[in-house]
């Protein structure tokens, strides 16, 4: 499966890395290098789930994949491909359940050989704020290995800072291994039950550790905010403008143990706190401002000038084939927009999906395109050059709209601090001030 994983995998981690502005993996050292292992992941963003085990994983993985995908143009091709494993879901249209007994037999067949096989416990994908009850598959599957080292069970965390948000921010972060002793089967091939439910138990707990839980979406909300807040008063020698997304993961996990206590111990107090951070971020968005452009300590006109200095230089090597990139993907990246919303509809955990698919249309349409008419115009040689820069220059439009975007940003920014010196430095001090009232009822509560 290594030869032909590493010539698909290559283009897909490509595809991440556009989608996403950061694509980060942590606890990459946790992750076997051989032997039987079962990986087990939750499942916030539909067909964008598997990628990043597929993409980053330090060995070859095959996926546990609902049996409609085999019948799906392209994805078909790409699931089968991969070695993906089809599965019989009652709920799917034309599933044929008595087939999993098959399915049971070929996973852990695979696995006794040393494989590593991928699944989603909970059964579906969701944008629920917690994970879902888990399905028993990964447990009865894992009780029914006999193998020599002696089956692993990986739990492996996906977190996005806006999953359905192009160019935002994705982690896979995999915690520690779970060995599992295997389990005499029936006829069927089944474990017994109480084993099952211990270890599905077990796997949940696992799973937990890496990943964002909830009981409301309010509790997710609050803490991204207090998160940017923490993470925005940074030094200033720093020149990292985000931090890692492992450290931001584990900040959020720590604020939502605090909230869940502040909420039973304190809830006047949170409820104030959530107030003052509302009203904070309030009056950034009313100035038009992102955290991030509200400078930690006095601004100098000699830093200004060099951050001046070198985003006009960055700005300008892309303009040659940033504004050509622009006009050239700029209906299909608007069709792709409203393609991908009417196919999502009110699911976000498919807007992603729906994103991807639709570019993988569209763009390489435009691109034929654009070299089809260069052709025409101009000869083969021309029409080749096109094809060539096409999708070169969507690359360049899209880092050069970013920095236009950032730049909007710092102007405002600095507007607000050369014509309203008072509201920019009462911005400040109130940051400041949550910062330490946050920081202090950490260290009250213990987290």
């Amino acid at each position: 499966m290594r030869s032909v994983r590493e010539p698909i995998r290559r283009p897909l981690l490509l595809f991440l890395r556009i989608f996403f502005r950061r694509v980060e993996a942590a606890g990459l050292e946790r992750v076997p290098a051989e032997g039987p292992l079962l990986v087990v992941l939750n499942h916030p963003n539909a067909l964008i789930d598997p990628l990043f085990i597929l993409c980053l994983a330090p060995r070859p993985v095959a996926f546990l994949a609902k049996a409609p995908l085999f019948r799906m143009p392209v994805v078909g091709w790409l699931v089968r491909a991969l070695g993906s494993i089809p599965v019989n879901r009652r709920q799917d249209p034309g599933a044929e359940p008595e087939r999993n007994r098959e399915m049971f037999a070929r996973v852990r067949d695979r696995l006794a050989r040393g494989g590593a096989v991928a699944l989603f416990p909970e059964g579906t994908s969701h944008s629920e704020p917690r994970l879902k009850p888990l399905k028993t598959g990964a447990a009865r599957i894992a009780l029914g290995v006999v193998s020599d080292p002696p089956l692993r069970i990986l739990p492996a965390g996906l977190y996005y800072t806006a999953k359905e948000t192009f160019r935002s921010a994705a982690l896979v972060c995999f915690g520690n291994p779970l060995e599992v002793t295997p389990s005499a089967v029936d006829a069927e091939g089944e474990p017994p039950p109480d084993e099952v439910h211990a270890l599905t138990a077990r796997i949940a707990a696992a799973l937990g550790e890496v990943t964002l839980q909830a009981d409301a979406f309010e509790a997710h909300d609050l803490v991204a905010r207090t998160e940017r807040i923490l993470a925005s008063e940074r030094r200033e020698s720093d020149d990292a403008p985000r931090p890692d997304l492992a450290l931001e993961f584990d900040l959020r996990r720590r604020l939502l143990a605090g909230y869940g206590r502040l909420r039973v111990e304190a809830p006047e107090r949170l409820e104030r706190l959530r107030r003052r951070i509302l009203r904070y971020e309030g009056r950034l968005e009313g100035a038009g401002i992102d955290p991030w452009d509200v400078p930690v300590g006095a601004l100098s006109a000699g830093r200004v000038l060099l951050h001046t200095a070198l985003f006009l230089l960055r700005f300008l090597l892309l303009i040659p084939l940033g504004v050509p990139g622009l006009l050239l993907h700029f209906l299909p990246y608007r069709l792709v927009a409203i393609l991908s919303r009417r196919a999502a509809g009110r699911h976000s955990d498919l807007l992603a999906t729906s994103k991807a698919l639709a570019a993988f249309l569209l763009f390489p349409l435009t691109w034929l395109g654009a070299g089809l008419v260069a052709g025409r115009l101009g000869g083969w040689v021309a029409g080749l050059i096109a094809l060539l820069l096409a999708p070169v220059s969507g690359y360049a439009a899209l880092r050069l709209s970013e920095l236009a975007d950032r730049a909007l940003g710092a102007v405002r920014a600095l507007g607000l601090w050369l014509l309203g010196r008072r509201r920019f430095l009462h911005l400040q001090v109130e940051r400041r001030r949550i910062r330490e009232e946050l920081l202090a009822l950490a260290e009250e509560l213990g987290v």
